[in-house]
């Protein structure tokens, strides 16, 4: 734990008062190290303030609120008594939603010298520009976009081909699964039809990488053409092993001399 600097309050508030447009200051101590959470869990940075507030117990802070709901993250810089930290905070609100801010850059924050008048000169031309920016690009995005991008689910289809991987390695189809229209897609992606099997199967000596390929290949066309395509384990064998047979004894026979 870092000693508490007692000069934080009074540099907020006059950073606040030194910053374009209205500003204010609303300054928090904290008794415990779990109280700086609801704060440093908002902030909009993946920098050195960030690592400052994963990494140290502060044991207080102060957040600047300004225009167009503007929010600036003001603490201590341990390890350096002539330095503040000052970082934007995500904004937040009823439209605001986790997916508007994912494809925003960070603001991220900065060092300031413990003089207001300094640090709100580097805050306003460092900080403000980049961080009103990715407020209205996030704005943007929720206007634009106000519900997540959930991915749809597949269209039902009326024609399915499910490839088995059985136990010893084959990897194929029942010839009276196989849709009839796709068939000579098999035919064509290297698959073989098996008569004593009943079934199209792969060529085992076409590797891993090989069969990939050619079960892509399969994929895309016959999903091209609205067939859709799954791929199984076969189930495994649960019936017990059949006794071994008794050997035979030929028949004895008396003979009478």
């Amino acid at each position: 734990m870092t000693s508490p600097r007692t000069d934080l309050s009074a540099f907020a508030t006059a950073l606040a008062e030194r910053l374009p447009g209205i500003w204010t200051s609303d300054y928090q101590r904290h008794a415990r190290y779990e109280d700086q959470f609801p704060r440093t869990e908002q902030l909009w940075d993946i920098g050195h303030v960030d690592y400052i507030v994963s990494q140290y117990v502060l044991t207080h802070d102060a957040v600047l609120h300004g225009p167009a709901n503007q929010r600036l993250y003001v603490a201590d810089r341990p390890l350096y008594p002539h330095q503040f930290v000052v970082a934007p905070l995500a904004p937040v609100g009823t439209h605001i939603k986790p997916h508007h801010l994912d494809a925003v850059r960070e603001p991220n924050g900065i060092a300031v010298p413990k003089d207001p008048a300094r640090a709100a000169a580097q805050v306003a031309r460092r900080v403000l520009p980049r961080y009103e920016q990715a407020l209205q690009t996030v704005l943007t995005h929720a206007a634009d976009q106000p519900e997540p991008p959930h991915r749809p689910g597949p269209p039902q289809v009326e024609q399915v081909l499910t490839l088995t991987l059985y136990s010893d390695g084959a990897l194929g189809a029942p010839y009276e699964s196989v849709p009839v229209d796709a068939r000579m897609t098999l035919y064509a992606h290297g698959f073989q039809y098996h008569p004593h099997q009943a079934a199209f199967l792969l060529p085992a000596a076409d590797g891993d990488n090989g069969r990939a390929l050619r079960v892509h290949g399969v994929v895309q066309q016959l999903t091209a053409q609205g067939i859709g395509v799954n791929l199984r384990h076969s189930a495994p064998t649960t019936s017990a092993a059949l006794p071994p047979a008794s050997p035979k004894t030929a028949p004895t026979t008396s003979r009478t001399r």
